[in-house]
């Protein structure tokens, strides 16, 4: 049942109130609301829904423009019709760029003020049907980036979509791999931004000595081997929007600067004098307790209210366990097709494995495990026993461990560490023939971390590129 339209009637002369009522109520199945008051007028506006406005110029304390402008502040996409006996070519054109509808002189023509009417709300109801069919795109566009229909991922389908078009600042909070990026690349997808640049900073993956330079850039002559200028990631990302991935580990000098940024949307280059600004929306990601950072003093206080001005959690796989399948099915049919295998699902005691099982890892464990077993796959269907042999080992032999155990701490963490990615870099390289897109793209990272990573373990791809 379609609704009937309100229309409000707002002049300050009694007779003129009760003629146009009379007038629009025998012509149009509309619901009228009548005021004397331009200050009542808005007390309406503010308290029930109005579709349609038609106000008079000439009123005590508050004029016909003064309380345009007021309801535009109210809701731009309320209609506003201008009447007035005192009319002049400025004022006409002064309302229209203040947004209304249509400026009409006294005394009024019936039959088009009727018109005029009719063809507004007839234009009302059209926006309104494109914001509901707008929302719905929102809705089937958003569950194509993130896959489920749990309550915990409808909720926050439905906080993105709040968020999205703002420019607020948001803070991504969750556990490791439970799509932080994924959320920020939709909402930067789904902003006014979209068009703009929309740049990915792995904060871990940038060593502190040279994380300053590369968000904030340098110029020439700022240390001995900066010979040009270089553009930092905040003005690469003018315009449009920096996702900052785990910021609890930026260090404290950093914090600094990155603070004036979001309070001034300024910052000064390495060497430079003079400071840059940019026009940037911020989205932070934490998978770390950032309150008790602060509490030990490992991360600022007036950075952490900055960041948090919108919140969003990401749920843990092991949450919105219903939408497993959905999601191993999704990933089943991307790499199928990517690794040409002609594979129709998964089996049953396959799909009970993925929905028993505790996920530490989240989706981009899930993710990875399909994978695996879609390349080493043998039949039409994902069996149980290929995912369960999908899973890495530990690649540390026990005698490898044994003697770590006479070290400290310290030393023995950071070898193992350092023993576990050489071997993971090695072997990822080997499956690729030392192409390092696809071993980023198989790792999970972005090109530039995986590269930057290999640098610091000094793993070269040239080394299992094929011969011959």
């Amino acid at each position: 049942m379609v609704r009937r339209q309100r229309v409000l009637i707002v002049d300050d002369h009694k007779d003129m109130l009760s003629m146009l009522s009379r007038l629009l109520g025998s012509e149009l199945n509309i619901e009228i609301v009548t005021t004397s008051s331009s200050l009542r007028a808005l007390e309406i506006i503010n308290r029930d829904r109005v579709d349609l406005a038609i106000v008079d110029v000439k009123m005590p304390k508050l004029d016909g423009i003064g309380l345009l402008k007021k309801i535009k502040e109210i809701d731009d996409e309320l209609i506003v019709i201008i009447l007035t006996g005192f009319g002049t070519v400025e004022m006409a054109v002064d309302a229209l760029k203040l947004g209304a509808y249509d400026f009409l002189t006294k005394p009024v023509n019936n039959d088009r003020l009727v018109h005029t009417v009719k063809r507004a709300l007839d234009y009302k109801r059209v926006l309104e049907e494109k914001s509901v069919l707008e929302k719905k795109i929102l809705q089937e566009s958003l569950k194509k980036d993130l896959i489920g229909d749990s309550r915990p991922i409808k909720d926050l389908l439905e906080k993105i979509a709040a968020v999205a078009n703002t420019d607020e600042t948001i803070l991504i909070r969750g556990e490791t791999g439970t799509g932080k990026e994924l959320a920020a690349r939709t909402i930067h997808r789904l902003s006014k931004r979209a068009k703009g640049p929309f740049v990915a900073v792995n904060c871990p993956a940038i060593p502190e000595t040279i994380l300053e330079s590369e968000l904030f850039g340098y110029r020439k002559g700022a240390f001995t081997s900066a010979v040009t200028d270089k553009k930092g990631l905040f003005e690469e990302a003018d315009g449009g929007t920096i996702f900052l991935d785990e910021i609890g580990d930026i260090p404290l000098s950093i914090q600094t600067k990155l603070l004036r940024v979001l309070q001034e949307k300024e910052f000064k280059p390495l060497g430079d004098t003079k400071n840059v600004k940019v026009d940037v929306r911020v989205i932070a990601s934490t998978n770390q307790d950032l309150e008790k950072k602060i509490e030990k003093g490992q991360f600022r206080e007036d950075l952490y209210y900055r960041l948090n001005v919108i919140s969003l959690r990401m749920p843990s796989l092991n949450e919105r366990v219903e939408d497993i399948p959905l999601l191993a099915n999704h990933f089943l049919k991307e790499y199928a097709a990517e690794f040409g295998k002609a594979l129709t699902g998964f089996t049953s005691d396959a799909i009970d494995y993925l929905i028993s099982r505790q996920w530490k890892g989240n989706v981009r464990e899930l993710q990875n495990m399909v994978k695996r077993a879609v390349i080493f796959s043998k039949g039409t269907k994902i069996t149980r026993k290929e995912l369960e042999s999908s899973i890495y080992e530990n690649p540390c032999s026990d005698d490898v461990l044994e003697r770590l155990f006479n070290i400290d701490y310290k030393t023995a963490k950071n070898k193992l560490l350092e023993k576990f990615t050489r071997e993971y870099l090695s072997n990822l390289l080997r499956k690729t023939n030392g192409n390092v897109t696809h071993a980023a793209r198989l790792a999970g990272m972005e090109r530039q971390a995986l590269q930057q990573l290999m640098r610091r373990y000094g793993v070269t791809p040239s080394e299992f590129k094929a011969v011959g």
